[in-house]
């Protein structure tokens, strides 16, 4: 695939980690940053010092707060804005998205209010006429050890496939392999939901639990993301691969997960709003956890993990009463 011109929507870790990627491959690549004043020090210093420090910016990155600008004449749109802020976000870019370019989601998560989808968001605000131009990125992919250009798999999905195609070339590096799927569902909730599970992981290492322990919070939590994927339409094969077990594992034990560093600090006695004061960056994984839970009463599953940690998240129930009620739950077969 030749050079494209590509907009990349918001300036966090991981949108600045995929804009470095891409223009690193020679596409003329825009970052939006929401705020101008971050979009001052990102073209005046070539890094990304509060989101992403460490990495030089290439000569073919652009970043500007002018999301008109951004997205002038773009031929790929990748979004990477936290779910909270994204409703609002598309509803601000529609005027300016052209009629053809793919739009890759990046974002990980369910809405609040409405509890859709990132997937079900973005056709709820695009026309329908635009929907088939849509994809969406997961997988195990921490933004740090991309931007260093360390070897990751991922999957992008798309129900179009020349679109997924295309994305699929666009992102494809020496040392960033992607795999197509058309499985919306099963990506968008594999990413979204490993990240409650991480909590969960991060409150059982806090807690001084063992790798027993963790090994169980990972299969269990699988198996109820699992659950609720099944009902909204997914394959199960999906949550098998690089957006399930893939992302699953990376996201619990991970040290740069920082939903596993908030259930980590819970697990050591600290309370909830405390650590996200002292933290820069979205933890997409404490919204997730009010959202997926209420999904899965919605729906009608049972994801007993993900109801623990609402409670030790929003209920201030302790995570050792927590872990007990987990344990002593009515007995089931595995496969239920």
């Amino acid at each position: 695939m030749g050079e494209l011109k590509t907009a990349v929507l918001g300036a966090g870790s991981w949108g600045t980690a995929l804009a470095k990627l891409l223009a690193d491959q020679g596409h003329q690549t825009r970052l939006w940053a929401r705020r101008a004043a971050m979009a001052e020090s990102l073209q005046s210093e070539r890094a990304n010092q509060a989101y992403l420090p460490g990495f030089t910016l290439p000569d073919t990155l652009e970043a500007t707060s002018d999301l008109e600008y951004a997205l002038a004449g773009a031929e790929l749109v990748v979004c990477v804005i936290p779910t909270h802020g994204l409703r609002q976000a598309l509803r601000d870019a529609v005027p300016f998205l052209g009629s053809s370019a793919p739009i890759v989601s990046a974002t990980k998560g369910i809405e609040i209010d409405s509890l859709m989808l990132v997937s079900e968001l973005f056709e709820d605000v695009l026309p329908e006429t635009e929907h088939r131009r849509l994809a969406y990125l997961g997988g195990p992919s921490f933004a740090k050890e991309v931007a260093a250009g360390l070897p990751t798999a991922v999957s992008v999905a798309a129900r179009d496939p020349e679109v997924a195609s295309m994305a699929q070339e666009a992102f494809t590096t020496g040392r960033f392999r992607v795999y197509r799927t058309d499985d919306v569902v099963g990506v968008e909730l594999g990413g979204a939901l490993k990240n409650v599970v991480a909590i969960a992981a991060g409150i059982a290492d806090g807690l001084g639990f063992g790798h027993n322990t963790r090994a169980g919070l990972i299969t269990r939590g699988l198996a109820e993301i699992s659950r609720l994927a099944l009902a909204k339409g997914a394959n199960p094969l999906t949550l098998a691969g690089l957006s399930g077990m893939g992302d699953l594992v990376l996201t619990c034990t991970g040290d740069l997960s920082r939903n596993r560093n908030v259930g980590l600090q819970i697990g050591r006695g600290k309370k909830l709003q405390d650590i996200l004061g002292s933290m820069q960056m979205v933890a997409e994984g404490v919204r997730t956890t009010k959202s997926a839970n209420a999904l899965a009463e919605r729906v009608g599953v049972d994801m007993p993990i993900t109801h623990e940690v609402y409670a030790m998240l929003y209920e201030d129930k302790s995570p050792l009463k927590a872990v007990g009620d987990l344990m002593t739950r009515p007995l089931r077969d595995e496969r239920e």
